[in-house]
């Protein structure tokens, strides 16, 4: 259930909301919060208890705040970070160890599939979504990292593709993934030593793009989404489309992919504005049709 939006008097820029996802009292804390400011979100995993470790529940409210902002015209940016000291140490292994014993096909039902769906859902998302790594970010939180558009750590995050350790594989994406973020080598020697490594080995990687002091890292985000936000939402939407679609194309169906979105957008008011603006040497006006 959606809870309707309150707004601070003023603009639509001043705008704030929380609590996308109605918290149900009855089964404990709440373990996403979700928050709009302006025109960027704010998603913050909270089981700091369980640094943030991705549960049934955790994964099932994050799908719907997902879709909510989706349809939320005025969100154009969103940020995914963790509370305490943890991005997200991974899926929830303890929750799902009942599922593992049971075997194969309720492991996938239950444990596979449903990380899958959210880090593909993150992936193929229409608006941009920024990784704001505040800590650990191990297994399935490293596979979320790869699924966001864009990645920005503090300088205390520490990653590990830590499943080999466990006797599994990446589940949530990341034998695909990873490869496609850093390189098919880097990915293996990750994958099958599941050693740790740190913030400024992941920008190296180009697992994130920038690190920085802890507390400048929400504020960066910020900076970025806002950054962002301030683009032509449509040719924002349509440029992620090009890149999610075309990465895995030969190079002629990926300039296809790029022909398609771009004579899509060439219509939009948008993008009339911005070439005029830049003929007349003016600033644009975009506003969002």
């Amino acid at each position: 259930m959606l809870c309707p939006p309150t707004r601070r008097a003023g603009s639509r820029h001043h705008r704030h909301k929380e609590n996308i996802v109605q918290q149900d009292p009855t089964h404990g804390p709440e373990p996403l919060r979700v928050a709009v400011n302006g025109s960027v979100a704010v998603l913050t995993l909270t089981r700091p208890e369980a640094l943030n470790a991705l549960n049934s529940e955790l994964i099932g409210r994050l799908m719907v705040a997902l879709d909510a902002l989706e349809l939320d015209a005025e969100v154009r940016a969103i940020i995914l970070t963790g509370s305490g000291r943890a991005f997200s140490a991974g899926a929830d292994i303890k929750g799902f160890l009942p599922h593992m014993r049971t075997g194969s096909r309720a492991a996938v039902a239950h444990f596979l599939r449903p990380g899958q769906r959210l880090t593909a859902r993150v992936d193929a998302y229409p608006k941009p979504i920024i990784a704001a790594v505040n800590g650990l970010a191990f297994g399935g939180g490293c596979e979320l990292v790869e699924a966001t558009h864009i990645a920005v750590a503090a300088a205390s995050a520490v990653f590990s593709k830590a499943e080999i350790n466990i006797g599994i594989i990446p589940t949530f994406g990341g034998t695909q993934r990873l490869p496609r973020n850093i390189g098919r080598k880097a990915a293996t020697e990750l994958i099958l030593t599941g050693r740790r490594f740190g913030a400024e080995e992941a920008r190296r990687l180009g697992l994130v793009n920038r690190v920085m002091a802890d507390e400048a890292l929400m504020p960066t985000a910020f900076g970025l989404a806002r950054e962002i936000a301030s683009k032509p939402p449509l040719t924002v939407t349509a440029a992620l489309s090009a890149i999610h679609r075309g990465q895995d194309a030969a190079i002629d169906g990926g300039l296809a992919i790029e022909e398609a979105s771009f004579a899509a957008i060439v219509p939009t008011r948008d993008a009339v504005e911005g070439v005029a603006a830049f003929v007349e040497k003016r600033a644009p006006h975009f506003i969002g049709r």
